[in-house]
């Protein structure tokens, strides 16, 4: 899920039908390395968004305006102090590297016109906002990097600014660098995987770019670029190479596409599996031809439904790690208690030995001459022969009550450790099916019932008295493909609310097989229930466990009148038995969910 060079310029195509020749009407700063540019054009009013945060950099057109602070940072108001009213009058991408101009034109204090430039950087953890003028001198940036910071450009006021050459790549829209002979030669110098040959020799290539290249010329990717630019791939399996040449294939379709471009002709798509969106291009991708993609009028629609979700998961996981940390800690140490309490369960495996030790020795032990370190005796249990050690210094007598004493001692530690055994992993699975409900939460009222729920496990103390907090998160609620409604518990206590206050008797009830996942119901409302529900109803269950990955779950269900909950059962654990299963994956896209 690149944010390549080809979606640059998608979204470099998009402001320029859209903002060229508006004005700035409003400059905001919501976070420390972010912008929201307010801009007025065709008598519409746009917001962009410009992010130089390392982990999420981003450039598109939204609708949803951010609060921002009660005093605007210093690089907010020089901007403002600026480009207040500024025209937008050039917008360009420079290659096809991840950056964009924005050429602004302004009256300064005397009230003559200048320009400006705006240069956005989309580089990972290299991103910035660099305010610079015609002469490219930095004014200020969002982030000031110095010569401490990188050894490869300093961005500081006063400096000139330019984009630093840290890898040898060619302009891919530049028609001199694409002659095949040229791009031949450019492949015979990489022995590397014809994909990664691609995306470092051109700039722009995302990995999963190149690899669509490859798909369309029926090439493998994986294929050394230098031995296919040697001699046509005269020394790979005739298997792996297309009816054709190989690399003129792959020359071809890299010409297309970079013609697409240029023509700007853009198609952005999410690629999802299941419901989870697995890449996304601002070119088709047959690559993933086997799976689910959906189509965008514009970049910035598909960056903003795409990154919308990210942002969501990513503020969820911030949140939640505080509650993670107690959560694994928890159950790290009671993972290492059962551990141990199972080896020592292995040591009183032997109180029965010890037991028919001394009942022998009581039995035989006249037959013991003084001084013997040991008795073969018949062991008239197992009809053998079985040698017993002893101590000479003690009686035969002494011996069988040393063995009673070690059989005693064994078999209280197996009764204690029996009902400890069963406490310890009862508390085991408690606390692996809360870290399932925090893999699933996606919005904060989530995190606050599953806090409630440790809580009152003990596990965290209530600030603030004794007060319980309102909670108002709710389960998941699908819609069948045959009109049934399916509900999802999101933590331990929506699932008993689920089972034991919601469902009736005669709904069905689903939960991945011996794994720790959600309760989902089945409301049958008197009719009968279809196959197919019974399978959705399943992928519903495999999706919200954490088996969610596998290729295929486990699911048991039964109606929900044979679900039991035991006294003083922990939250969400539940007893059944005469249950039915089946084994499916959890693929629930085709799934209709109710907000």
């Amino acid at each position: 899920m690149a944010f390549d060079g080809i979606t640059i310029a998608g979204i470099t195509s998009e402001l320029h039908k859209t903002l060229l020749g508006g004005r700035i009407y409003k400059i905001a700063q919501p976070e420390s390395d972010e912008l929201l540019l307010t801009i007025k054009n065709h008598s519409t009013q746009y917001r962009l968004l410009l992010s130089a945060d390392a982990s999420l950099p981003l450039i598109y057109l939204t609708e949803t305006n951010k609060p921002s602070p009660m005093t605007a940072p210093g690089f907010c108001m020089l901007l403002r102090k600026h480009l207040q009213n500024a025209k937008i009058v050039g917008i360009t991408q420079p290659g096809l590297e991840r950056i964009i101009h924005l050429e602004l034109e302004h009256l300064n204090e005397l009230g003559d016109v200048c320009r400006k430039k705006l240069i956005v950087e989309i580089m990972g953890k290299h991103s910035n906002i660099i305010f610079c003028d015609m002469d490219d001198k930095i004014i200020d940036s969002i982030k000031h990097i110095s010569g401490m910071i990188s050894s490869v450009r300093e961005v500081l006021p006063g400096r000139t600014y330019f984009i630093p050459q840290t890898q040898e790549k060619e302009n891919p829209l530049d028609d001199t660098l694409l002659s095949y002979d040229t791009f031949r030669a450019r492949m015979q110098t990489k022995p590397m995987p014809l994909y990664k040959a691609l995306y470092t020799s051109y700039t722009g290539l995302s990995p999963v770019i190149a690899q669509e290249i490859c798909y369309r010329a029926g090439v493998d990717a994986d294929l050394p670029a230098n031995v296919l630019a040697a001699d046509g791939g005269a020394d790979v399996p005739a298997s792996l190479l297309p009816a054709g040449p190989a690399l003129p294939a792959v020359h071809t379709v890299f010409c297309d596409m970079m013609a697409s471009v240029k023509e700007q002709d853009f198609a952005p798509v999410i690629i999802y599996e299941g419901p989870k969106p697995i890449e996304f291009a601002a070119l088709p991708l047959t690559l993933y031809a086997d799976k689910q993609g959906q189509n965008f009028d514009s970049i910035s629609a598909l960056l903003e439904h795409y990154y919308a979700q990210r942002n969501i998961i990513t503020r969820i996981r911030q949140k939640s790690v505080d509650l993670r940390k107690i959560v694994q800690t928890a159950l790290e140490r009671n993972v290492k208690k059962y551990d141990l309490q199972m080896k020592q369960m292995q040591d009183t495996e032997k109180k029965d030995k010890y037991k028919v030790y001394g009942e022998l020795l009581n039995t035989y032990g006249y037959n013991v001459e003084p001084g013997a370190k040991s008795l073969e005796a018949l062991n008239y249990y197992t009809n053998e022969m079985i040698d017993i050690p002893l101590d000479p210094t003690l009686s035969p007598q002494e011996n069988a009550k040393v063995y009673f004493d070690k059989y005693g001692k064994l078999k209280r530690t197996f009764e204690a450790l029996s009902e400890l055994t069963i406490q310890v992993k009862q508390e085991i699975e408690h606390l692996e099916s809360i870290l399932a409900a925090l893999d699933i939460a996606m919005q904060e009222e989530d995190l606050v019932q599953i806090k409630e729920e440790l809580i009152e496990s003990g596990y965290i103390r209530r600030k603030g008295g004794t007060k319980k907090v309102r909670i108002t998160s709710k389960p998941f609620h699908y819609i069948s493909s045959d009109g049934f409604h399916l509900y999802v518990g999101k933590n331990n206590y929506q699932n008993d609310d689920l089972t034991f206050k919601f469902a009736s008797g005669g709904d069905w009830w689903f939960h991945a097989k011996q794994i720790p996942g959600s309760h989902v119901i089945l409301k049958t409302e008197g009719k009968e229930v279809p196959d197919r529900a019974f399978e959705e109803a399943a992928k519903l269950a495999a999706y919200y466990s954490k088996g969610r990955e596998q290729d295929k779950v486990e699911i048991d269900y039964i109606q929900k009148k044979h679900v039991k909950k035991p006294a003083g059962a922990k939250p969400g654990f539940v007893v059944y038995y005469t249950n039915y299963s089946m084994v499916i994956d959890s693929d629930i896209s085709g799934l209709q969910e109710i907000t």
